[in-house]
C-alpha cells in the first residue's frame, strides 16, 4: 500500500464512500445512545426510530455500494443489504403498531441477512484492505441481534431498546473503524 498523506483521502471515490460510512456511523451511534439512555420510550417510538435507522442506513449502503470498486465483488451486495434496509424502514412506518410481533421477527430476519451479508463482504476484503475484522464484528452483532429477536420475541418487545442500544453502538463504531480505512484506500 501507499502512503498516504493522513489528513486527506487516497482519492474522490474513497472521500464519498469514506463520508457515507462515517454519516451511517455517527447516526447508528446515536440511535443506540438514545435508546440506552431513555428506555421508557414506548416501542412504538423505537420501533419508529428502528425503521429511520433502516431506511437511512439502507440509503447510505446503497450510496457506498455505487462507488465501490466492481472487481472487488462487494457492489451488488452492498447495493442488496442497503436496498433491504430501506425496504425494511418502509415496512416498518406503514403499520408499526399493529404489527408488533410480525415485525419483531422481520427485524430478526433483517439484522441476520445483514450481518451474514456483511460477514461474506468481510471475507472478500481480507486481501484488499486491512481492518476488514470490523466489518465482521459488526456484522456478527448483527446476526446475534437477530437470533436474539427470533428467539424470544415477547420479550424481545420489552428488551428491544437495550439490545437495538447495544447493537447501533457497536455497530456504528465498527462502521466509523472501517470508514478510517476506506479513507485511506485509493479507490478509482
Amino acid at each position: 500500500m501507499a502512503h498516504t498523506d493522513l489528513q486527506q483521502p487516497a482519492s474522490p471515490l474513497s472521500a464519498l464512500a469514506w463520508g457515507a460510512l462515517v454519516i451511517g456511523g455517527i447516526f447508528a451511534i446515536i440511535v443506540g445512545l438514545v435508546a440506552i439512555i431513555w428506555p421508557s420510550i414506548t416501542f412504538t417510538v423505537v420501533v419508529v426510530l428502528l425503521g429511520v435507522y433502516a431506511f437511512v442506513s439502507g440509503l447510505f449502503t446503497v450510496l457506498a455500494g455505487a462507488v465501490w470498486p466492481p472487481g472487488w465483488g462487494l457492489k451488488g451486495l452492498m447495493v442488496l443489504e442497503g436496498v433491504l434496509g430501506i425496504v425494511v424502514g418502509v415496512l416498518i412506518f406503514l403499520r408499526p403498531e399493529s404489527a408488533a410481533i410480525a415485525l419483531i421477527y422481520l427485524i430478526g430476519a433483517w439484522a441476520i441477512i445483514t450481518g451474514i451479508l456483511q460477514i461474506v463482504q468481510a471475507l472478500r476484503l481480507r486481501g484488499v484492505i486491512d481492518g476488514e475484522w470490523a466489518l465482521m464484528v459488526g456484522g456478527l452483532a448483527s446476526v446475534i441481534f437477530g437470533v436474539l429477536l427470533a428467539v424470544w420475541p415477547k420479550e424481545g418487545l420489552i428488551a428491544l431498546v437495550w439490545i437495538f442500544g447495544v447493537f447501533a453502538l457497536v455497530y456504528g463504531v465498527m462502521q466509523l473503524v472501517l470508514a478510517h480505512r476506506v479513507r485511506k484506500m485509493n479507490i478509482a
